[in-house]
């Protein structure tokens, strides 16, 4: 049996290479995701400063969005800046605890993502459903109980993972031809078998994200015929224009999300370029749109950003 000495193979950094086939193209590349990047942290940024200052704002449909915020920007934090290093000053080293950092937060963002989501789901599923316990039920007690409890289970989904990568060997290659670390691309490059990491990696997130969508769409239907059994027009879509913000959110989280996991295990005939590229997109684009959606779709928002960048003219 050959026994691997882990503290020697695990102490040389890995080498990020970018989008492999796309090098001549990084630096124009890097423009549309610089941008996108910015709109990402001012729209969050806006986002997070107006519910902190705003008392009318104070509330746990608001709550949750702010936790939504940092969510994503974490998500987007946790591998643009890399990217955009990549992009312009071609592949980089990374060490490996930098790598396990990055793995892990990337993971759990995602996951903290779809919680927070099912999160605004109960409190949509509350508002809607029993609108005269609203205030019994969501207490700030209560609201801080969710979070504890989402950003746990979150926590102990993938600490695994980033065990599992830390006791893999790794004598072979040190090359990563991706943008960042994520826990399968890191997991292949090791000279072990990897089964654990595999079915780990697949089962336990997927489920729990699955866990997340079911339960969104119980809470949804359920708001749903709430809704429809309002007896006035106007009630109805009042009703279904407070959905309506975190509707998008939902599907611009979960079906890209859902699109390339399904790329990535029957997708065999797409270019390996494509991956990266949509992987690439899905950690900046969901980010940038989020407070976009929030600030055209909510009106609370929507007063505050203007009252906000037009302070005079909105008098």
């Amino acid at each position: 049996m050959v026994l691997y000495n882990l503290s020697s193979y695990n102490t040389d950094a890995f080498t990020l290479l970018g989008i492999p086939g796309l090098e001549q193209y990084h630096v124009w590349i890097s423009i549309p995701f610089c941008l996108i990047y910015f709109v990402a942290i001012v729209g969050n940024s806006i986002l997070l400063y107006l519910i902190a200052v705003e008392h009318s704002l104070h509330v746990p449909m608001f709550f949750f969005l702010s936790m939504l915020a940092i969510t994503d920007l974490t998500l987007s934090t946790t591998c643009v800046p890399k990217m955009l290093t990549i992009f312009w000053l071609g592949p980089q080293k990374i060490s490996f605890p930098g790598c396990l950092t990055q793995l892990f937060f990337l993971h759990y963002s995602f996951v903290l993502d779809s919680a927070v989501l099912l999160a605004m789901a109960f409190d949509r599923f509350v508002a809607i459903c029993s609108p005269l316990r609203y205030t019994t039920i969501l207490t700030p007690t209560t609201i801080v109980k969710i979070v504890v409890g989402l950003s746990f289970r979150s926590f102990c989904v993938f600490v695994p993972c980033v065990f599992l990568v830390n006791h893999l060997p790794f004598c072979r290659t040190h090359i990563i031809p991706h943008t960042y670390c994520e826990h399968i691309g890191v997991a292949r490059l090791a000279c072990a078998d990897i089964s654990v990491n595999i079915w780990y990696g697949l089962c336990v997130p997927i489920m729990t994200v699955i866990t997340d969508v079911i339960l969104i769409a119980v809470s949804y239907t359920l708001i749903l015929h709430a809704i429809f059994q309002l007896p006035s027009r106007v009630a109805r879509q009042k009703a279904l224009g407070t959905c309506g913000s975190h509707v998008c959110a939902i599907l611009m989280f979960y079906i890209p999300a859902f699109f390339s996991i399904l790329a990535h295990r029957f997708g065999h005939n797409i270019p390996h370029t494509f991956h990266i590229m949509f992987a690439n997109l899905y950690v900046i684009i969901p980010p940038a749109l989020n407070p976009i959606v929030y600030g055209v779709k909510t009106k609370q928002i929507r007063g505050k950003v203007i009252l906000l960048l037009f302070p005079k003219g909105s008098q």
